[in-house]
């Protein structure tokens, strides 16, 4: 049932719908990709030389379809609705079935679109699916530490800090260290201090 479910995934939130990447969001994806490059290159691993092109973006809606399918993914794009202005994408990734119930949530935002409170919509859009479409108990996050912006959204999200992961992820062609957050579905810690 639960992946019936997931096979249509569209959330709607206040001011967006966020739903699975199409072939015919290419040109917004790679314009926005494009022009936010410097904004977004110091938080995500680099890019392949091809990242921006037609080929790749379909392989990355390939992927999402067989993702959704499988349950081990929930891709989704951020729009507007007033304009149908592609903003942004927030991925619930590695989805971890039995004793775990776990994903982890990862995500981008355009520089133009930043502050305006577009990925806290997201991410607790996505977070209520994950909680009460998909059964998850626990969605998982990491950032750079120096990354504020990062981790006060994700605390205001109802995230928690964690701990740190030595050499987590390659970001801009370095292996980096990584702040650990997690928002579970019944928490009872109140509130944690971040190191």
């Amino acid at each position: 049932m639960i992946l019936q479910r997931a096979r249509k995934v569209r959330i709607e939130t206040e001011r967006m719908t966020l739903r699975p990447p199409q072939h015919s969001d290419y040109r917004a994806w790679a314009t926005l990709r494009d022009t936010s490059r410097d904004f977004l290159r110091k938080w995500e691993p680099s890019w392949a030389a091809d990242h921006l092109t037609r080929k790749s973006f379909t392989n990355r809606v390939y992927w999402a379809q067989r993702s959704i399918s499988g349950g081990t993914a929930v891709p989704v794009f951020l729009f507007r609705r007033s304009d149908q202005v592609l903003l942004g994408a927030i991925t619930l990734d590695h989805i971890r079935r039995g004793p775990a119930q776990a994903g982890t949530t990862g995500y981008w935002i355009g520089e133009p679109h930043a502050r305006n409170g577009y990925m806290r919509e997201a991410i607790q859009g996505l977070v209520h699916y994950a909680f009460t479409e998909l059964d998850l108990s626990r969605i998982e996050a990491a950032c750079l530490p120096e990354n504020q912006a990062s981790r006060s959204l994700l605390e205001s999200c109802g995230y928690k800090y964690e701990g740190v992961a030595q050499s987590y992820l390659q970001i801009d062609g370095r292996w980096r260290t990584h702040v650990l957050y997690a928002n579970l579905r019944s928490d009872r810690r109140g509130k944690s201090q971040a190191g």
